[in-house]
C-alpha cells in the first residue's frame, strides 16, 4: 500500500482531524469559547506566552530595566496576564486542566528563556559602552 492510499483510508475514515488556524484564532480571541480539545486550548496558552516572553523582553531592554526587579516583574506579569485569560476571559475551569498551577506553568520555562534572550540583547545593544573595552 502506498503513502497516498494511506492518506486517502484515512481521510475517509475521519480518524485524523486538523484543526483549521483561523478557526483556533476565533477562539483565542472570543470570550468564553468552547474547548472541546484540552491540548488545542494548553497550546494557545503555550505559544501566547512564548510571544509575550519575546515582547516583555524587548519591552525591558527599551525601558531599561535589570537585575532582580525585572526577572520578578516578569514573572508576576506573564503569570498574572495568563491566569486572567483563563480564568476570566476564556472561563475556563481550572480543574479540567489539572489546577490553576497547571495552567499557570503550562510553557513557562521557554517563555522564560526567550525573555532573557531577548532582554540581554536589547539591554545589551542599547547600554553598550564602547569605552570601558
Amino acid at each position: 500500500m502506498t503513502t497516498k492510499t494511506k492518506l486517502k483510508t484515512v481521510e475517509k475514515n475521519g480518524s485524523v482531524k486538523i484543526p483549521k488556524v483561523e478557526s483556533i484564532w476565533h477562539k483565542c480571541i472570543t470570550s468564553n469559547s468552547e474547548w472541546p480539545d484540552k491540548e488545542e486550548f494548553l497550546d494557545v496558552i503555550y505559544w501566547a506566552r512564548q510571544a509575550m516572553g519575546i515582547i516583555l523582553g524587548v519591552a525591558w531592554g527599551l525601558i531599561p530595566l535589570k537585575g532582580f526587579v525585572a526577572i520578578l516583574l516578569f514573572v508576576l506579569v506573564n503569570a498574572g496576564i495568563i491566569y486572567f485569560y483563563c480564568t476570566s476571559f476564556q472561563c475556563v475551569d481550572e480543574d479540567d486542566y489539572g489546577g490553576a498551577w497547571e495552567l499557570t506553568k503550562e510553557g513557562f520555562m521557554t517563555s522564560f528563556a526567550g525573555f532573557l534572550v531577548t532582554w540581554i540583547i536589547i539591554y545589551s545593544g542599547l547600554n553598550y559602552d564602547n569605552h570601558s573595552v
